[in-house]
């Protein structure tokens, strides 16, 4: 593993060697932790290493380094991409170096060494401080370390004492060594698998982001692109898709390569993509088109999984101003793929390879030849509406919502039909609630705990919800109004509601639901 000193980051950085990739987020840490990064280096705390792409070839498009203005390239290339430590490169340049001025309205502090501070291993000696909270005979700036005449001049109004102090610290960061891996290569596909591997942890798929930056941006405006896009989506309540990108990315891959994957956005070029993206935006609008009319999805946000969108917009991707059509039985198989992949939880791992298989099987259908789209095992019970608690966001209550939905559900109250497009397009918890009410529930010392479990949970609205009260169902029941049938059987429910017994309860309704939710995935 190489190393580097802190002065020699700053001077590279300098040089316009050290270069941060469009694909890479901004600057995010708060002053507070670049002064936590300093003590950590001063006290030989192990604060992680760096990792670098090497390469001959320029970025279209690349960020700058936090509030800082990268200079170009004083050599000839090859030049280093920081694709893991850039938080902590950008720390340490704007920490010690003198040179550039700050052009971007990124938070910044300069650091200071608390020469009072006392020097424990827990509690920092260094401090981000704005200019009013400087104390000049207790604070000394870490940006004159590696300019001799700033440090001297800094350091002449102390005692030789304190100028020891000073001394000393200063020698730890001249001495430090950063550990540094340099990973050489011109094969950006395996940089883009490098990428994805470092960052597991943070933003799925930046990996995508990479890909556009360097792939498109030149020749082709991807991101106006997705604006207009989005554009086109709002009125039916999907503007959101436009502004995911790495979910666009992957829709563009999927139609124009048959495959999510970031090699096989590796193939692409501005060129491809500019000639083919109407097919993009056609697959894409069909797909949401088919989501909102059959399964009641009126936003992103109502999807078990964003990824669903992907195979689908194969399915109608078109060339022109043409509408893909499709028949009943191909209707049938989108249909039991869709739930089968959400009450399955698909892409909950092996995202890639799912959707491989997943968009070559789709392909097929479109192409009407035979395919095994949705064949795979779905291990749905009962236990499905009973160890899942109702919580919005979560995956098995977006598939639970959505499947209620196809019910047709109406009001407990006047039994007019949900409005399931105000509803789910507001998809908030106000819009369900307890079949058995909690308050009853607690009272009569049953549930334990189990009150919202997702065999409880109905679309209700507020209102309804007040009207019922939270007392027992056998109470609340002369309230229904509509068809008393007619509104228990759009809710996937019976009369066992009225026993006020939540076992028994609880037994009828899941069984209903398994019943339910079989028949769609069959």
């Amino acid at each position: 593993m190489d190393q580097l000193t802190i002065r020699e980051i700053v001077e590279q950085i300098l040089r316009g060697q050290i270069r941060i990739p469009a694909f890479q987020r901004g600057f995010v840490w708060e002053p507070d932790r670049v002064a936590y990064l300093m003590d950590s280096i001063y006290k030989r705390y192990p604060f992680g290493s760096l990792l670098f792409w090497r390469t001959k070839e320029k970025l279209s498009v690349e960020r700058d380094l936090g509030p800082f203005k990268l200079p170009s390239p004083k050599e000839d290339y090859p030049v280093d991409y920081v694709l893991d430590g850039q938080q902590r490169v950008t720390s340490i340049f704007g920490v010690f170096q003198r040179e550039l001025a700050m052009t971007n309205s990124v938070e910044w502090q300069d650091v200071y060494f608390d020469l009072k501070a006392d020097r424990s291993v827990q509690d920092t000696q260094f401090f981000a401080l704005p200019a009013a909270e400087i104390d000049p005979d207790r604070h000394f700036p870490l940006n004159t370390l590696f300019d001799t005449v700033a440090y001297r001049k800094a350091t002449e109004r102390f005692d030789d004492a304190t100028k020891q102090t000073i001394d000393e610290m200063q020698a730890v960061f001249k001495e430090v060594r950063i550990p540094l891996q340099v990973f050489r290569t011109e094969e950006k596909a395996t940089v883009a698998i490098i990428f994805e591997r470092v960052n597991r942890q943070g933003v799925p798929l930046d990996t995508l982001q990479l890909l556009s930056a360097w792939t498109w941006s030149e020749e082709f405006q991807l991101q106006e692109q997705f604006g207009d896009l989005a554009e086109q989506l709002s009125p039916f309540g999907f503007a959101d898709v436009g502004g995911d990108t790495n979910l666009l990315l992957r829709c563009c891959a999927a139609i124009l390569k048959n495959d999510a994957s970031p090699e096989a956005l590796m193939g692409l070029n501005g060129a491809q993509v500019r000639e083919r993206f109407n097919e993009v935006v056609n697959g894409v609008m069909g797909a949401v088109d088919y989501l909102r009319s059959h399964f009641s999805v009126y936003s992103l946000a109502n999807l078990p999984f964003s990824t669903i969108l992907v195979p689908l917009s194969v399915f109608f991707a078109t060339e022109g101003t043409k509408e893909r059509g499709y028949t009943d039985e191909q209707r049938r198989a989108i249909n039991r793929w869709f739930w089968r992949s959400s009450f399955a939880r698909r892409y909950s791992s092996g995202t890639l390879r799912n959707l491989k298989v997943d968009i070559d099987e789709m392909a097929k259908l479109r192409d009407g030849k035979p395919n095994d789209l949705g064949a795979f095992s779905v291990g749905l019970d009962a236990t499905f509406f009973t160890d899942s608690n109702f919580v919005l966001g979560n995956v098995n209550t977006k598939t639970y919502i959505l499947m209620l939905a196809q019910a047709g559900p109406l009001s407990f109250i006047s039994g007019a039909p949900v409005d399931l497009a105000e509803k789910l397009k507001a998809a908030n918890r106000t819009e369900f609630h307890h079949l058995m009410p909690r308050s009853f529930l607690q009272k009569s010392g049953q549930a334990a705990g189990r009150e919202s479990m997702l065999a409880n949970m109905v679309f209700m609205s507020r209102s309804d919800n007040r009207a019922l009260g939270g007392v027992a169902p056998s109470l609340y029941r002369p309230k229904i109004s509509g068809d008393e049938g007619e509104v228990l059987a759009h809710a996937v429910c019976d009369g066992a509601l009225f026993s006020d017994d939540f076992e028994v309860f609880v037994k009828h309704r899941s069984t209903l639901l398994e019943r339910f939710a079989a028949a769609l995935v069959a």
